[in-house]
């Protein structure tokens, strides 16, 4: 029954987009400005929904996901005409005379398929620049997260007929369905392993995709810099939604002679931020589910924790723990944690942290403190990674102007503001040439007047 409605979806979808309705900015703003009152709306609903899937505060939950996804559709509503509009450039004296023009248009139906961990953002912020684009659009949030994904599914029922956007709702076999379909456009938010899955699947159409994964993410801290502020910094972005983020802080690569002052200091900065006892903190939430908790708890080293450790089943939470004296051999340094564990490594100087970092895939963002602008400068331009901070983690999520995505390993496109945009429509060039002159140099046969012709025209 499921395979048959999700067929019966995508056909719908397909022949509505070929009406050509979406085309209109009228009917994409109205569309915005639906979504955006029926989550203004729901703030209350989604963020009790977040604290039953992930233990969020609702300060947490409005901060990084209600606020975040409200200031994505605002930046789509201000700017899609202007971002839609067809842009003149330059034909060249070869196509003379002529002119030039790009013009964005939608692809059609698209597959968004979103994570867990930050189940409301990540599907609205995708599905904004989608449906700013003039897509269709069908929605495949986390079984992981069901509260959140309830929620969505009826948002996308009050605001949509679902031959425009809909949501599926549902598990690997869903995923599995969908996947089977052909769609124009898939946007993926989630593990590398299953990217990898999503992209073999897509290319039996062809389907162009969007992967937005994850990685070991570096933060490097030199000598110069301010070692209690990179602590409390580090700190927020590594714990924050108990460390399940994509952009947390994975490692820290600290230099040796400052290592025990930068551990002083964080230690001070978690017992400030979460309490002498986190686990008893009303605002600490909780590991998604029993399975990433035994995962997280295997990587717990007890000779190496200088802080935090403690666990409690019954509620599947971790304390903020941080090891120290860690080695790229230990079994937390061999995948991404995604979780509320944070190790320290020591390093001579900042080139053999670049070097560290260089030895491995390239993560989707990476982190320096220092004040040092030399090093600021080579760890900027020489490190590879999605996304970067400077003296802050996270934080480069919130910038309206910068794109965010992957590379290598942690993914491939980005969005965010006017990238989404782009990212949901294809730029179609277009020429319209003049009757005359009628340059006959094209034209065989070809001698060497005509060659030299060539060569002067096409420099």
């Amino acid at each position: 029954m499921q395979e048959e409605r999700i067929r019966e979806l995508v056909r719908k979808q397909r022949a509505f987009f070929a009406g050509g309705r979406t085309y209109d900015f009228g009917l994409r703003k109205e569309a915005l400005c639906r979504l955006r009152e029926s989550i203004r709306k729901r703030e209350d609903r989604i963020c009790r929904a977040l604290r039953a899937d992930l233990g969020k505060t609702e300060a947490e939950s409005y901060l990084c996901e209600v606020g975040m996804a409200l200031k994505e559709i605002g930046e789509q509503l201000r700017h899609l005409e202007t971002w839609g509009k067809p842009r003149r450039v330059p034909s060249g004296l070869a196509c003379f005379p002529a002119k030039s023009r790009i013009v964005p248009q939608p692809y059609g139906t698209v597959l968004i398929m979103a994570p867990w961990n930050y189940p409301f953002l990540l599907t609205m912020q995708p599905l904004a620049g989608a449906l700013a684009a003039g897509n269709c659009c069908v929605v495949k949030p986390s079984a992981y997260s069901p509260h959140t994904s309830a929620v969505i599914a009826e948002i996308l029922r009050e605001c949509f007929p679902e031959k425009y956007a809909a949501a599926v709702t549902g598990g690997r076999e869903e995923n599995r369905l969908l996947l089977e379909e052909r769609f124009d456009y898939i946007f993926f938010t989630g593990s590398v392993s299953v990217g990898k899955f999503v992209m073999e699947k897509a290319a039996a159409h062809l389907t162009p995709v969007t992967l937005e994964l994850g990685g070991k993410s570096p933060c490097a801290v030199d000598r110069t810099a301010d070692l209690s502020l990179a602590a409390r910094r580090i700190a927020f972005g590594k714990f924050l939604n108990c460390g399940q983020t994509c952009v947390a802080p994975d490692y820290v690569l600290i230099e040796e002679c400052v290592r025990e002052k930068f551990l002083t200091e964080l230690r001070r900065w978690i017992r400030k931020m979460y309490g002498e006892n986190p686990l008893d903190n009303p605002a600490w939430g909780n590991i998604v589910n029993p399975r990433h908790f035994a995962r997280l708890c295997g990587l717990l080293d007890p000779e190496k924790t200088v802080c935090g450790g403690g666990v409690r089943e019954e509620t599947l939470q971790i304390a903020p723990t941080v090891l120290s004296g860690v080695a790229w051999e230990d079994p937390v340094m061999r995948e991404e944690i995604f979780g509320p564990i944070l190790p320290v490594l020591s390093v001579r100087n900042m080139a053999e942290a670049m070097e560290q970092i260089a030895a491995h895939p390239h993560p989707l963002a990476s982190y320096v403190f220092t004040r040092d602008p030399d090093v600021e400068r080579r760890f900027v331009r020489y490190v590879q990674s999605g996304g970067c901070c400077v003296n802050d983690t996270v934080l480069h999520l919130a910038s309206a102007g910068l794109p965010f995505g992957g590379v290598g390993d942690s993914g491939m496109g980005s969005y965010h503001g006017k990238k989404s945009f782009e990212t949901f429509s294809h730029e179609k060039g277009v020429l319209k040439r003049g009757k005359w002159p009628d340059v006959p140099v094209r034209y065989q046969p070809y001698g060497r007047g005509k060659l030299a012709a060539m060569k002067l025209l096409l420099r």
